[in-house]
């Protein structure tokens, strides 16, 4: 694994633990949805050495903005594809759902 993906995945696993709380006994989870988001970045498609659209979602992004979790927003992302209108209404929808 090289130093600069190790890194990457290190910083962003601790994004995912301080946006979940900072609640210890997750590491392995966080660590893992961190790596299948720095994976999934790095094999979108480059122009100049950056990503080609700027209206791609991310995990924490979508996490952060609408309050669901890290699992659950890579969930609907792997489950919807790029169809970002759709991926918001549904995670809306879930935490909705939460509340009722």
């Amino acid at each position: 694994m090289g130093d600069d993906r190790l890194a990457k995945i290190r910083q962003r696993a601790y994004e995912i633990w301080e946006r979940e709380g900072r609640l210890f006994g997750n590491h392995d989870r966080h660590w893992q949805q961190a790596e299948a988001e720095i994976d999934r970045e790095a094999a979108l498609p480059q122009t100049a050495g950056e990503i080609a659209s700027a209206d791609i979602l991310t995990v924490e992004e979508l996490a952060v903005r609408t309050g669901i979790s890290g699992d659950e927003a890579q969930e609907l992302i792997d489950r919807l594809g790029s169809d970002r209108a759709a991926i918001e209404q549904a995670a809306r929808s879930l935490k909705a759902k939460r509340r009722g």
